[in-house]
């Protein structure tokens, strides 16, 4: 009987312990979070993209220009450890564009790069990226098929 009172005392400890360490989080302010800075990299995108346009670029090239510049950009915070901070204040306004997907690309690189350059950054480079490229090339190769197919009919 002590056994048992003593393991539910030792419960009600922890339950309150844990209560006391778990993150508490609001959603709203999470959401506003995640539209600034979605928001604010949309912003610096179209910013790139005008200034592309108004320097005699077509549609297609200031597109191109604009996502290197991004992706250099991610990769450079990233590097310098500035996007981790980025993704933690902005959640998913950091994560879902471009940006996000080349932090996920470097990231892996730069924390494995002390494994050296074919163990390290070799293989663990895509470690996030890799589904994404490896299903996306998928689904693209179905939906060609199912388009080529389509048009034979």
């Amino acid at each position: 009987m002590e056994k048992y009172q003593a393991d539910q005392s030792f419960q009600k400890q922890y339950e309150k312990y844990v209560k006391q360490v778990t993150p508490t989080h609001n959603l709203a302010l999470q959401m506003l979070h995640a539209f600034v800075t979605g928001g604010i990299i949309c912003t610096v995108g179209q910013i790139i993209l005008n200034v592309a346009k108004s320097n005699g670029l077509d549609d297609a090239a200031a597109g191109s220009v604009c996502a290197i510049l991004l992706v250099l950009a991610s990769a450079l915070l990233t590097g310098f450890n500035i996007y981790p901070s980025l993704v933690k204040w902005g959640g998913a306004g950091a994560l879902v564009p471009i940006t996000g997907f080349a932090n996920s690309v470097a990231a892996p690189a730069i924390e494995f790069q002390k494994e050296g350059q074919v163990f390290g950054i070799g293989c663990k480079i895509f470690t996030i990226a890799g589904p994404v490229i490896l299903y996306g090339i998928f689904v693209s190769w179905v939906l060609g098929l199912i388009g080529w197919i389509g048009s034979l009919l």
